[in-house]
Parts: C-alpha cells; sequence; structure tokens
C-alpha cells in the first residue's frame, strides 16, 4: 500500500490510501491577499502566525507555505524586487522559521522559484512536502534533483510543455511521465503525490466527472497519492463552500488522499470528517465526535477556528496524543 511519509521535527503525518485524508492548510499564500504581501513587505508575520495556528485548531495535518508576494513599494524603490528570484528564497526561510515556532505540523513548501524551494528545505525541519513539479521539461531538470537531494516527497502537477489539456488522458499521460521521471532520479512512486488539475465546474460540466475517473486511474495504474487545489472545482460559482463540501467526500470516494485546502471553513472539514468515518479511517469514530463537540460550540456564536482551539487546548491539558519524532534519513 502506497504510503507518503511526512514529518515535522516531533510529527508524522502519512499520506495514503487507508489512512485519514490529508488536510494541507492553504492559507499562508500571499497570492491574492493584498494585506497579506503588504505585511510581508513591512516583515511583519501577524497574520502568518495566526493564519498557522488556526489552520492546525481546525485540523490541518500539514500546511502549505507560499511564498509568492510581490512587494510593490520596495519594487518602486529597488528594481531587485520585481524579480521573484530575488524576493522569494529570503521569504521562503523567513515563512518557515516564523510557523514552525508557532505550530509543530509538517510543511508543504510552495514555489514556482527553485532558490525558494531550495531554501524552504533548508529551513524546514523533518521531512517537508515539495510542491512542486510538473512535466515541463525545464521544471523536472531543476526540481527532481532537489527531491533526490534532501529525500523528501514533491507534489507532480500534470501539465507540460503545452500547457494544461483539458483531456484528462492527456493528464494521465503527464502524471505518468512525471512518475517515471522521477524513477530516473532514483525517487520511488510513493513520494510522488500527483495533482491531476480540478478544473472549474462552472467552466466545464465534466470537470467533476473528469477528475473522479482520473484519479481511480492514478491510483490503480500507478499506484500514487494524490491531492489538488480543492476550491478550483467551485471557482466562479455562488456558494462555493457548498460545492466544495460536496466535491471533496466523492474525491475521497474515488481514492483521492489529500487537498490544499481552507481548513478554516466548517462545511468544508464536516464532510471531511464524515467521509472519513464513512471510508473506515476513522476508528470508533473518534475524530467525528470530536468535531460534533467543536460544532455544538459553533452554534453557541463563537467561530470555527475558535471553538476548534478550545477543543485542541482542552485535549492538550487533558494529555493528547502527539506523534513520535522521526529523522529525515
Amino acid at each position: 500500500m502506497t504510503r507518503t511519509v511526512l514529518e515535522s521535527a516531533t510529527k508524522t503525518v502519512v499520506i495514503g490510501f487507508d489512512e485519514p485524508f490529508c488536510v494541507i492548510g492553504e492559507r499562508i499564500n500571499p497570492t491574492g491577499r493584498k494585506k497579506l504581501a503588504a505585511e510581508l513587505e513591512l516583515d511583519d508575520f501577524t497574520t502568518v502566525e495566526r493564519d498557522a495556528l488556526e489552520q492546525v485548531a481546525c485540523g490541518a495535518m500539514v500546511l502549505d507555505v507560499n511564498s509568492g508576494a510581490v512587494f510593490t513599494n520596495k519594487m518602486a524603490a529597488d528594481p531587485r524586487y520585481a524579480d521573484n528570484n530575488f524576493v522569494e528564497p529570503p521569504l521562503m526561510k523567513a515563512l518557515i522559521e516564523r510557523v514552525q515556532a508557532v505550530v509543530d505540523v509538517p510543511l508543504c513548501i510552495d514555489s514556482s522559484v527553485p532558490g525558494a524551494l531550495e531554501a524552504g528545505l533548508q529551513a524546514a525541519y523533518g521531512r517537508p512536502l515539495l510542491n512542486s513539479v510538473t512535466g515541463e521539461e525545464e521544471r523536472l531538470e531543476l526540481v527532481l534533483p532537489l527531491v533526490k537531494k534532501y529525500n523528501v516527497p514533491v507534489v507532480a502537477i500534470s501539465n507540460d510543455d503545452t500547457g494544461i489539456s483539458e483531456d484528462p488522458d492527456v493528464r494521465f499521460a503527464v502524471a505518468k511521465k512525471i512518475v517515471e521521471r522521477a524513477a530516473d532520479f532514483g525517487i520511488p512512486a510513493h513520494d510522488i503525490v500527483v495533482d491531476p488539475l480540478v478544473m472549474p465546474i462552472g467552466a466545464m460540466a465534466s470537470a467533476g466527472q473528469q477528475v473522479f475517473a482520473l484519479v481511480r486511474r492514478l491510483r490503480d495504474e500507478l499506484g500514487v497519492n494524490t491531492t489538488c487545489g480543492a476550491s478550483n472545482i467551485s471557482f466562479g460559482l455562488p456558494n462555493r463552500h457548498g460545492i466544495n463540501a460536496a466535491f471533496l467526500p466523492m474525491a475521497i470516494g474515488a481514492g483521492m488522499t489529500s487537498a490544499i485546502m481552507n481548513p478554516v471553513r466548517s462545511v468544508e472539514m464536516e464532510a471531511i470528517r464524515a467521509a472519513n468515518m464513512l471510508m473506515n479511517h476513522d476508528p470508533n469514530g473518534g475524530a467525528w465526535i470530536g468535531l460534533a463537540k467543536v460544532l455544538e460550540a459553533v452554534k453557541e456564536g463563537v467561530t470555527f477556528a475558535e471553538a476548534s482551539r478550545a477543543a485542541m487546548d482542552a485535549g492538550a491539558r487533558t494529555g493528547g496524543r502527539r506523534g513520535g519524532r522521526r529523522s529525515r534519513g
């Protein structure tokens, strides 16, 4: 059975077909978040630290850390800030250090800049997930050596030099190519987590059916774990969280094993907890019962994040379980 092992300094998370669905928190990402980008430009990590704590309290097992910030004011004073290769490596290092100072879950190092990926790998404890490699030849040659050098798993996105295909067979072929190229570097298939690319259902009516079929093929034919940007499915539509909450259990049923998503939204987390129990990945329904208590508190007027944090703190006071330390090897 395929097992992708991620580690922090103190915790181990396993992504696998027989494991609870792995929630990768998406919020530490300045892309499209002007307030966060402005804070980072001032070396203010207040929102980053708050987002890290909230996401873990709400159920994120891994945190994605993205360094794709645009520093408008600094760019005007110094043209070097227009170059992501200049901006992102030191920013990624700072983000990783700040996040690791407040939470102890494994990280997903997210950048299109190879220098930022390596800066994150150097700063991260344990065994993080690298996000990402594509089927583009230049990207394969830049990223796969880093994956091998640091012995970490990697997200493989199913697009190549021709772009993103609407044909699911082409996306499968790109994923297969990446797995095969990774093997040439000595990287095993269990360290490849494929993102088959979720298309917006509002633009492509068959997008859901496509991704479910793709996930089954990736599991059955390549034996790899899978992930996605869960909110892509609802892009441009009203009541997006309702669509996401329907999509996630269906994807889990098809074999998807993780998603990069916002865990602070209770409706999606409720859907995932229910799916875990229905897939027999929640022993004795413990996680479902814990969530039910949190949702009862939400009915009384507190936010999902506040109620989740209180429940986590209560568990810590009564000696809640923690993962053991593992070395990267």
